[in-house]
């Protein structure tokens, strides 16, 4: 049994209220750069990247963008010697000092996947600033990270299952009970 709660429609609605705040927030756009973590967090960070361009009014190249697999700085890479963790690709190909960077993923609950990927990214060097972007904060923190900007909050400890278009045909969020 699972509760809809986001459908396509306010899927895409979450999704264009972050790409406003981002606009509204970083005005100088050539200091901006998107980073998505994979695998979920490439797919909005793709629609976001494109929807500030759409709202600076330049080309969607014109704004660096990268990927990041945060699969070997995971905290729990030990518990989880039964299976064999698929490590997806970091791609990158800008230099990140001087850049803020926003760092876009779908869900946000303990922080553990944001902190790996601020270590990730700190191996590529010393950005301006990091702005985190979610489609969901799900709360019950255990790290003090907060994403700066959300689709939606939704405080669940039910695991939550995000769809996206591009790899299951639908936009939609939903926590399984």
């Amino acid at each position: 049994m699972s509760d809809i709660v986001l459908d396509s429609k306010s899927f895409k609605s979450a999704v264009n209220k972050i790409s406003k705040e981002i606009s509204d927030n970083n005005k100088n756009i050539h200091e901006v750069a998107i980073i998505g973590i994979q695998s979920k967090g490439v797919f909005l960070a793709k629609r976001i990247l494109a929807e500030i361009a759409k709202l600076a009014g330049i080309g969607m190249s014109r704004i660096p963008f990268g990927t990041l697999d945060i699969t070997l700085y995971r905290d729990d890479l030990d518990d989880l010697s039964s299976k064999i963790p698929v490590i997806k690709d970091t791609v990158i190909p800008f230099d990140t000092n001087r850049k803020n960077i926003i760092l876009i993923d779908d869900v946000i609950y303990t922080g553990r996947t944001v902190r790996a990927a601020l270590d990730v990214l700190m191996d590529f060097g010393r950005p301006k600033s990091v702005q985190l972007a979610v489609l969901i904060d799900r709360g019950f923190r255990e790290l003090p990270i907060e994403a700066k900007y959300v689709g939606i909050r939704y405080q669940s400890e039910e695991l939550v299952k995000v769809e996206c278009k591009e790899t299951d045909g639908v936009d939609r969020v939903t926590f399984i009970k």
